[in-house]
This record gives structure tokens, C-alpha cells and sequence, in this order.
């Protein structure tokens, strides 16, 4: 079985799961794939407003399927291939997506784990679980765009224990180094992550989506050309039936009541 990246729907919260029984759901060729498609399938998707995304059983994600490596890394147009359009196509596809992303990490979130959990807006994780991406015990760099998401999402102090010196850390480290939003008893871990994206999901999702493309924008290259052509349009939603509603609902004291496909 090569793996599989599975999603579920309940209402307006989307369950993206990574799945690949027996190897602590490593990524394989064919889930790097579906990763992109499920991906760019929500952004499409009016009704979904908060994506949760978590492993299958105990762990997050414990790197790459090293099993299928031999077939490939050692040719390097193929290799190029395999990280610039296999794996960064996933993870693109990840950035790129408008709706608000919540990690729910568990046990090992290693390599390729780290890489996805890197492309979430928040971060919650098990007392339990670890970190790392120690490639360099297999005898390989990490790609440079991934070294560059894991940086700016990690720090550049661990990303660079992690990649020079295979550290593996633990997530109170993690928290204390800004890369986690919350450190909960394992137990809670799941329902943590639900009740948070519930919470998201009950916001204004237009507001969330605008959210989503400034942050992107101030990634890429900070406050130059593309930040300031989004400024252009970054009022747009002023006589927008979501801003009326969320402004008219605090004066009224009452809750906001967002409709799917919100407008702004």
C-alpha cells in the first residue's frame, strides 16, 4: 500500500488525513499527489471554512517513504523532479490555500512532517510528540525550497539543529521556540483541535480567506510590490453583507451569524 491523504467533511470543517498504515504515515510519491489535489480542490469550496489536518493513528507524519527512494534519488533529473514538482506541488498547494489550516500533531512530525506542518496557520500538539528532520543520517540535504518554509516557519536556530546536527525535539521546545500554538495532554489532542477549528469555522470566512492572501503576500517578499497591489483591493469588502453583519451584531449584542459563501 503506497498511502493515501484522505478527507471527510462535517459541516463547514474539512478533515484532511494523512494515511499510510504501519509506516507512521510517510509520505509516498502518490500521497505528495493527492496532497496537491485535495488541496486544490478547497480552495475552491465555498462551504468549508476551517481545514484540520492530522495523521492516522498515533503519529503525524514520520518523513518520506524512504522504501521508494532507490528508484529515484540517485538520478538527478529525477530527483529534481521529485522535490520541485511532486513534493513542492503539495506544499504549494498548501500555501496557497485561502481557507484557515490547523495542524493536530501527534507523535512523530519529522522530514516531510515538519514541511506540512509548516504550511498550517496554527499548530497544536501532544505532549508526546517530536520533531526533527534528521536527513543528514541518510546521507542527503533537505531541498532548498523546503529548507526555506521550515526556517521561516521553524527559526533558522532549529531549523539548522535540526539539519546539521539530526536534533529531534520535543514539543515543549517547540512552543518555547514559537513553532506551536498549544502543548496538550495527548488524550486532549483531538478533541483540542476540533473544538479550535470549530471556533474558526464560526468566524467571518471572507475575512479569514482576505487574511490568508495578506499573510501571503507579506511572506513572499514583505511590504514591496505585491502587498502594495493588494492594498488596492483590501477595502473592497466595506459594503459587504459579512462586514455589515459582524459590525451590526457586536452593536446589537448578539452573535454574528456568517451564511456559507460569505461575500467581501
Amino acid at each position: 500500500m503506497t498511502g493515501q491523504v484522505l478527507l471527510a467533511t462535517d459541516g463547514s470543517i474539512a478533515t484532511v488525513t494523512l494515511s499510510h498504515p504501519g509506516k507512521l504515515n510517510a509520505m509516498s510519491r502518490a500521497m505528495w499527489q493527492q496532497l496537491r489535489e485535495v488541496f486544490t480542490g478547497l480552495q475552491q469550496r465555498s462551504d468549508v471554512r476551517c481545514v484540520l489536518l492530522r495523521g492516522e493513528g498515533a503519529s503525524f507524519c514520520a518523513g518520506g517513504d524512504i522504501a521508494e527512494y532507490p528508484d529515484f534519488r540517485f538520478d538527478e533529473a529525477a530527483l529534481r523532479g521529485f522535490h520541485e514538482s511532486e513534493v513542492w506541488g503539495g506544499l504549494q498547494a498548501m500555501l496557497d490555500c485561502d481557507l484557515p489550516i490547523l495542524a493536530q500533531i501527534e507523535g512523530a512530525c519529522m522530514g516531510a512532517g515538519m514541511e506540512i506542518a509548516s504550511c498550517c496557520d496554527m499548530r497544536l500538539a501532544g505532549m508526546s510528540a517530536t520533531f526533527g528532520a534528521p536527513i543528514g543520517k541518510l546521507g542527503f540535504p533537505m531541498a532548498p525550497r523546503e529548507a526555506a518554509l521550515v526556517m521561516r516557519a521553524a527559526g533558522e536556530l532549529t531549523a539548522r539543529e535540526m539539519l546539521l546536527a539530526a536534533a529531534v525535539l520535543d514539543a515543549a521546545t517547540m512552543l518555547q521556540r514559537g513553532f506551536l500554538n498549544r502543548v496538550l495532554p495527548d488524550g486532549e489532542v483531538g478533541a483540542q483541535s476540533l473544538a479550535t477549528a470549530g471556533r474558526v469555522a464560526r468566524l467571518a470566512p471572507a475575512a479569514a480567506r482576505l487574511n490568508k492572501q495578506t499573510f501571503r503576500a507579506l511572506a513572499q517578499d514583505g511590504w514591496t510590490q505585491s502587498a502594495t497591489e493588494l492594498i488596492a483591493k483590501a477595502y473592497a469588502y466595506a459594503d459587504s453583507a459579512e462586514h455589515r453583519e459582524g459590525v451590526s451584531a457586536f452593536v446589537e449584542k448578539r452573535p454574528p451569524h456568517f451564511p456559507a459563501g460569505g461575500d467581501l
